[in-house]
């Protein structure tokens, strides 16, 4: 999968601070999501397809990556 980032339009989520660090995500053309760490904005970044990406959301709300 290759796409641009030059021109995405990253986030946060309402719940996060000026200070905490986190991650931002951007909707990319062609239904594709790049999520990367708000810390490092030139660095790399994920990219997911929307079925990825509504699967990776759902597991994280779900709790399937908490540590144990």
């Amino acid at each position: 999968m290759s796409t641009t980032l030059a021109r995405a339009a990253w986030f946060k989520s309402s719940h996060s601070g000026p200070n905490q660090d986190c991650v931002e995500v951007a909707y990319l053309e062609g239904g594709i999501v790049g999520m990367r760490d708000s810390k490092n904005p030139t660095g790399p970044a994920l990219v997911f397809t929307l079925s990825a990406w509504d699967a990776f959301t759902s597991g994280v709300a779900e709790g399937e990556f908490e540590r144990s």
